[in-house]
């Protein structure tokens, strides 16, 4: 008898750390609502007001050139993680961002298995060619392992949250990102609508400052 109340006592530390957040996610343009599955390219991350260590992915991601795109056009990585940036186009490629700490210029490279780039600090990086002033890709670094995409009806859930307080945020590149403050098993499903009121390609130079071409060419 004795041992089987010490049961709950035992498990009490467990169920602290299975607490979770959900919702959904609705995208608008001028008032208009897009498919639910384009909810998937934004990222909703949880943040803990007293996070833990922090260990990099082993998984080196990929941010390819596709059709004169960088697919996925965004990526969610952790601090400390690797991105190689494949060219599987038969034209040439320059992969480069000037954000910041993350700043990076992989040089011209042709199809094949590319180069890898490693990103050591938290930030938001635009990722753009040198060679096509219209390709971008966004990569999220974020300080913390909890993060997800919306599924195809643009549904999400975090599982497995630390207890306590924190930041649950949802992250698109053409929207103000949006942030309630949440503690995982408390705070209700969220129902949150982006309006997508940002440009899709922004104003930018070449990685030397200076203005593209007036068109996109296939190479140098």
């Amino acid at each position: 008898m004795r041992s089987l109340l010490l049961v709950p006592i035992l498990l009490a530390p467990l169920f602290a750390w299975a607490a979770g957040l959900e919702g959904r996610l609705s995208l608008v343009v001028d008032g208009k609502p897009l498919r639910a599955e384009e909810a998937a390219e934004a990222v909703v991350y949880f943040r803990p007001a007293a996070p833990g260590p922090l260990v990099p992915s082993n998984t080196e991601y990929t941010m390819s050139t596709q059709r004169k795109q960088f697919v996925p056009h965004i990526l969610p990585i952790v601090v400390g993680s690797v991105v190689r940036f494949p060219n599987q186009d038969p034209i040439l490629h320059n992969a480069f961002s000037t954000s910041g700490e993350n700043a990076f210029d992989v040089g011209l490279y042709a199809a094949g298995e590319g180069h890898s780039v490693t990103f050591n600090h938290a930030g938001y990086v635009r990722v753009y060619c040198n060679v096509h002033h219209s390709m971008i890709g966004h990569i999220l670094v974020l300080d913390t392992p909890y993060f997800t995409h919306p599924d195809s009806e643009g549904r999400f859930s975090l599982a497995d949250l630390p207890a306590g307080r924190g930041d649950l945020v949802i992250w698109h590149d053409r929207a103000k990102p949006w942030h309630i403050k949440a503690v995982p098993g408390e705070t209700p499903a969220a129902d949150v609508t982006l309006d997508l009121n940002l440009r899709r390609i922004p104003q930018h130079m070449n990685k030397f400052g200076k203005p593209y071409g007036r068109s996109d060419s296939a190479s140098y």
